[in-house]
């Protein structure tokens, strides 16, 4: 349709759809991801009065959302020097955000994604992809949506990345990055007790989590193997 605009405005941070040319279709079975320009809506608008009726653990779900695409992005193999310092800059101001409420988060997760639709993303990603009809499944009406599950999966793929690769350390040291206070926010979003729930689904599918697209992206080489780090909890 020529003369129709898609004007987007958000109700949540942390997808940053209203800028992104990247969309995940539910089929009955899998996600589909699609990236397209034309999937780019013509114009965002950003009402900053929707995020005071957010309930505080969607906005913190969302943050970690958020957090995911800029750190997945940033890490990415396939990000070069001008993403990563484009990455590097949102990080540190994305770490003067508190993780709750806050409107601001509107604008910075709109910037993650756009990054994380230049890169790609990882792990992250491929487990929250891969678990989510299944939790839903199994927990209807729990909340177990996407942003819910990066925000719980982050600190525990960012520290399997960081004992199985030198990226990490390496970008914190070039980009002048506090990497302690990061892994210290991760945990923060971290919920042990939904860990434990969800565990149990992770080892029962991590051969479909090592086969999604995001997966095979991550910084550090995932590996069949590589799912006692999450099982026996290494990342502790």
């Amino acid at each position: 349709a020529p003369r129709t605009r898609l004007i987007a405005i958000p109700s949540l941070w942390g997808s940053g759809a209203e800028v992104s040319p990247v969309a995940v279709l539910n089929r009955q079975d899998k996600k589909e991801i699609l990236i397209g320009d034309e999937l780019i809506p013509d114009i965002r608008c950003l009402w900053p009065q929707l995020a005071l009726s957010v309930p505080d653990h969607l906005a913190r779900y969302a943050c970690g959302d958020a957090w995911s695409h800029a750190l997945e992005g940033f890490l990415s193999p396939l990000a070069d020097s001008n993403l990563q310092q484009d990455l590097a800059n949102l990080i540190q101001e994305m770490l003067n955000l508190p993780l709750g409420n806050d409107p601001r988060w509107f604008e910075l997760s709109a910037r993650a994604c756009a990054g994380q639709a230049r890169a790609g993303v990882g792990l992250v990603h491929g487990i929250a992809h891969s678990l989510e009809r299944y939790l839903r499944a199994d927990f209807p009406g729990a909340g177990w949506g996407h942003a819910r599950l990066c925000s719980l999966y982050l600190w525990p793929v960012i520290e399997f990345n960081r004992q199985h690769s030198s990226k990490w350390d390496r970008l914190m040291d070039q980009y002048q990055l506090d990497g302690a206070t990061i892994l210290k926010l991760l945990q923060d979003l971290h919920e042990p007790d939904s860990y434990e729930q969800v565990l149990g689904l992770l080892d029962q599918h991590w051969m479909e989590i090592l086969r999604d697209p995001c997966s095979r992206t991550n910084s550090a080489l995932v590996r069949p193997a590589s799912k006692t780090f999450f099982t026996e909890h290494a990342f502790q």
